[in-house]
């Protein structure tokens, strides 16, 4: 095992991140910018370093900052979170330049995967199959009307680098795609640092379901089943799923062998998430990208497996090898995330400073956060409060525990959304499952 860790993120994932470092008896290293002075994550650790002001471009984005803190506090590996620079290649090749370990793939492995275009042209190579669309990112708007000509309207512009949802336009027709095109590239360059642009068929009544996988350093590469992410607005995810509602037992067993054989086809290693949509219209899938580092979602497959996916990315990294057999999954799980945003009014951010922050507890209820009562909620960062996952023996169990939970959870001094998540369980198509990725956006409308 390591003999120190740097963890190189904030709030909720760096809290994660130190306690399966803690209970493998690793000691953790951790940073913080201004606004984050005396959060929980600092002091969790055992050493905290600060790393400047507020801004995340002069603070947890300051590769060269992390890489000196690294050395002068002694650690000799560095995990990333998600977010910030958990998928940056070319911090991953620095890091181990320097003589430590990065908690992730290889930096060669990020760069193809986190090129979406260069993701696709590698997992169709083993007949993994991929969204109709350019099999590059296109250079200008001729060949983005050319590719859009060849697949069919509509079509959906994409940044190849990053996600969550920036860099991406639906286009109707050419003439839209041609207002559009260049909107999509001046954000993903804003958003990326890269104005990499591709085509996909858009399709229109998706699910949006996803792979957990872990590999080791010894070619072994185990899937943990599927988490369903189709609950979205503006292609964030707001409510998760596992198993999966949209899928049957063949199709489950399918998607899994994709999800390798797609890990496997560029060396994986570490914890990753191969994503897909399935076309509710033709019962198609298709690989639309992966996530090279641990998701916000991943406690869903951690309650349905027993497994600690953190601690098994520390372990991985340390050189050690995967059971034998991927663990059963038992029940079904839901995550809540619980954001500071006023969702009444547009979903905008709602910074301030939590005068009351009381998680729900009881049975199959778990709590991810880095909030207590007097936390501020900076406007630099995400608005991401807390997880609020529940377990069950089925989802009919589930549902009435999650009622329960959120009818419990006392936030105040920062609006939240856990109002939304009340409102979503009182919904027809919430309740049957048969929600598609447009659902929200359509229900808020």
């Amino acid at each position: 095992m390591m003999r120190r860790l740097l963890v190189a993120n904030r709030g909720e994932i760096a809290v994660r991140v130190i306690r399966a470092a803690r209970d493998l008896g690793v000691p953790t290293v951790a940073v913080y910018s201004d606004a984050d002075r005396g959060a929980l994550h600092t002091e969790l650790a055992d050493r905290a370093v600060c790393l400047g002001p507020a801004p995340a471009g002069a603070s947890y984005l300051r590769q060269d900052l992390l890489l000196h803190v690294a050395e002068a506090t002694g650690c000799d590996a560095i995990h990333p979170g998600y977010g910030f620079l958990s998928e940056n290649p070319g911090f991953a090749a620095s890091v181990e330049e320097a003589g430590a370990t990065f908690v992730g793939p290889p930096a060669e492995v990020i760069a193809v995967m986190g090129d979406k275009a260069m993701a696709r042209k590698a997992v169709a190579k083993v007949d993994v199959p991929v969204v109709p669309g350019s099999p590059d990112a296109v250079s200008n708007v001729d060949e983005a009307v050319a590719a859009a000509a060849e697949c069919g309207y509509p079509v959906l512009l994409k940044a190849r680098a990053g996600g969550g949802g920036k860099g991406m336009r639906v286009a109707g027709d050419e003439d839209e795609l041609r207002e559009c095109f260049t909107l999509a590239r001046q954000e993903a360059a804003g958003a990326f640092g890269d104005d990499g642009i591709y085509v996909e068929k858009y399709l229109q009544r998706v699910r949006h379901v996803e792979v957990q996988v872990l590999a080791d350093r010894h070619g072994r590469v185990i899937e943990l089943g599927e988490r369903d992410c189709s609950m979205q607005r503006r292609h964030q995810k707001v409510v998760e799923e596992a198993p999966s509602p949209a899928l049957d037992a063949g199709r489950r067993q399918d998607l899994a062998g994709l999800a390798v054989r797609a890990a496997e086809s560029v060396g994986y290693v570490g914890a990753g998430t191969v994503e897909f949509v399935l076309d509710m219209d033709t019962g198609a899938v298709y690989f639309i990208e992966m996530n090279t580092r641990i998701q916000v979602e991943h406690p869903l497959t951690e309650v349905l497996t027993g497994l600690d996916l953190v601690a098994w990315q520390l372990r991985i990294a340390a050189g050690e090898a995967l059971q034998a057999d991927p663990p059963p999954r038992r029940g079904h799980a839901m995550e809540f995330r619980i954001n500071a945003e006023d969702w009444k009014r547009g979903f905008v951010p709602a910074p301030g400073t939590l005068t009351v922050f009381d998680p729900p507890a009881g049975p199959g209820i778990r709590v991810d956060t880095h909030c207590r009562p007097g936390a501020v909620i900076s406007p630099h960062y995400d608005s991401l409060l807390g997880k609020l996952i529940v377990h069950g023996a089925d989802r009919d169990e589930v549902l009435r525990r999650a009622r329960r939970a959120l009818s419990e959870f006392r936030v105040d001094g920062v609006h939240s959304t856990v109002g939304l998540h009340e409102w979503l369980l009182t919904q027809p198509e919430v309740v049957a499952g048969t929600y598609t990725t447009r659902y929200l956006t359509e229900a808020l409308a």
